[in-house]
Formats: C-alpha cells, sequence, structure tokens
C-alpha cells in the first residue's frame, strides 16, 4: 500500500509541477513578488494534495527576513505554501531533484559554502527581495539534520541581511507523524533529509507517509541583536531565539491550523 501510495502521489504532485511550470512559462513575471506568488500557489497544492497538516503558532512576517532551523527539502514547500516569500539555500540545492527547479524558479538567493565572499555576493539579491516587499527565508546552519538539537548558526548571511537594517523573526519548524506507518518509520529518518541520505528515494518514502503533521512556530516580534556589527555575538542571539521557540514547541499545544485549499490562516 505504501509503494502505490508513493506512486499514486508522486504522479500526483508531478502533475501541480507541469501545470504550475507550463503557468510560469507562458507569463514569464519579471519581479521576485509574482515569482513568489507562483511558487506559493505552487507549494500550498502541494501540500494539500499531500494532506500535510500545517499548525501555525504566531505570525508569518509580511517583509524583513525569518531565521529558522532545517530539517528537510519538506521546510521549503512549507514555508512557501503559507505565503509568498524568497529563499536563501545552499547552492547545492539548485541540482536537487524537482526542489531545486521549483526554488530557482522562484528567485532563490544560493550560497555557496566554504567560498569567500559568497554571502557578500548575496546580498544583492537580498536586497531585490526586501526593495520587492517579499520577506525572505534563510536557515543558518547551513544544512539539514535530523531534528535532535539545533547546530551552530553561521554569521555571514546573517551579517548581510543586517547591513541591509531588515527586521529578522525567529522560526521554528518541527514534524511529527499522526498516523501508524509501520516499525522502523520515524520522522528522523523519514522526514528530516540529512547526512548521507540519498534523495529520489527519501522523497518516495517520504510520499508514502500517512499523518504528516508541522508546527511552524514564529516568534512575537523581531529579534533584538544588542551588537548588530558583531557577526558572531548576532549568530549566537538569533540561535537562542529559535532555542526558545523548539522549547515552547515541546510544552505548549496553542495552534492555529493552516488552509492550503484556500492558501490563508484561519
Amino acid at each position: 500500500m505504501r509503494f502505490l501510495r508513493s506512486l499514486t502521489r508522486g504522479l500526483q504532485v508531478a502533475g501541480y509541477i507541469a501545470l504550475s511550470g507550463t503557468e510560469l512559462l507562458l507569463k514569464r513575471p519579471p519581479k521576485q513578488e509574482a515569482r513568489a506568488e507562483w511558487l506559493h500557489r505552487l507549494c500550498a497544492r502541494v501540500v494539500h494534495g499531500l494532506g500535510i497538516e500545517v499548525v501555525v503558532v504566531g505570525d508569518f512576517p509580511g517583509h524583513g527576513a525569518v531565521i529558522a532551523n532545517h530539517l528537510s527539502y519538506v521546510d521549503i514547500v512549507i514555508f512557501a505554501a503559507m505565503r509568498p516569500c524568497v529563499f536563501v539555500a545552499k547552492a547545492e540545492i539548485e541540482s536537487w531533484p524537482v526542489i531545486g527547479w521549483m526554488t530557482t524558479m522562484a528567485g532563490t538567493v544560493y550560497v555557496e559554502r566554504g567560498r569567500g565572499g559568497s554571502a557578500v555576493k548575496a546580498r544583492k539579491g537580498l536586497s531585490v527581495a526586501f526593495d520587492d516587499g517579499v520577506p525572505v527565508v534563510f536557515f543558518p546552519e547551513g544544512t539539514t539534520s535530523d531534528g535532535r538539537g539545533l547546530l551552530k548558526f553561521h554569521s555571514g548571511l546573517l551579517a548581510q541581511v543586517l547591513a541591509e537594517d531588515a527586521p529578522v523573526t525567529a522560526a521554528h519548524v518541527s514534524y511529527s507523524l499522526q498516523a501508524e506507518n509501520g516499525a522502523g518509520v520515524t520522522v528522523a529518518d523519514n522526514v528530516c533529509y540529512w547526512g548521507d541520505m540519498k534523495m529520489w528515494p527519501h522523497v518516495f518514502h517520504f510520499l508514502g507517509l500517512r499523518g504528516v503533521r508541522v508546527e511552524v512556530r514564529f516568534s512575537g516580534e523581531p529579534i533584538v541583536f544588542h551588537d548588530p556589527a558583531n557577526r558572531k555575538l548576532a549568530a549566537d542571539e538569533a540561535r537562542s531565539a529559535v532555542a526558545e521557540l523548539r522549547e515552547a514547541a515541546q510544552v505548549s499545544k496553542e495552534c492555529t491550523i493552516f488552509d492550503s485549499t484556500n492558501v490563508h490562516v484561519r
């Protein structure tokens, strides 16, 4: 049954992408805002079609930057489904099947890890998004993890955001499985995408899961940085803000259901 579910959903998602891709190729929207809106509609369809339950605590900001932990390629789909936004992502994502194409066409700003000056080069893309009034989402851990803790936050990209004088809102993403999916099926291994996992097998297995639930928490106010010029201190303060949301997620049940059919939070 899981194999058939994965196959059926895979064809379903491929249909969404084909339809949305045709729309994008025909309209070729020149502005960042329109491309972000396109990705938003596509991801909302995918979330609804896969039956992913999204619960939200707090408000997705309408401008500035959102800084979050990173667990999976699914994170990108979830954030984009909630509202039009632009992503800053590691350059490797550009070559990922499906996700890479989607994010590239939507104007994602790519950063090459380990390349000096890469974050500085990304500042131009950030500036365009901020000027267009589109929120920018980025993941300062620089890679995905299994969700058991937060990795170190890198400071380079955050420094460029602060140089643009943009407000930075903390967010935290967590997943759970609300239905039985068989022995050995866990969030860490079947939803989170990390380490040396292979993309295609992981995507196929993920599509077969039942009862996927994601909780996204946003801080009530932008992060207050005591010394924005001190990039390492700023990175530590951003990590602490996300860590506070992580702790709150473990004790609170307060949430708002995200309605992917109508593409809004009710």
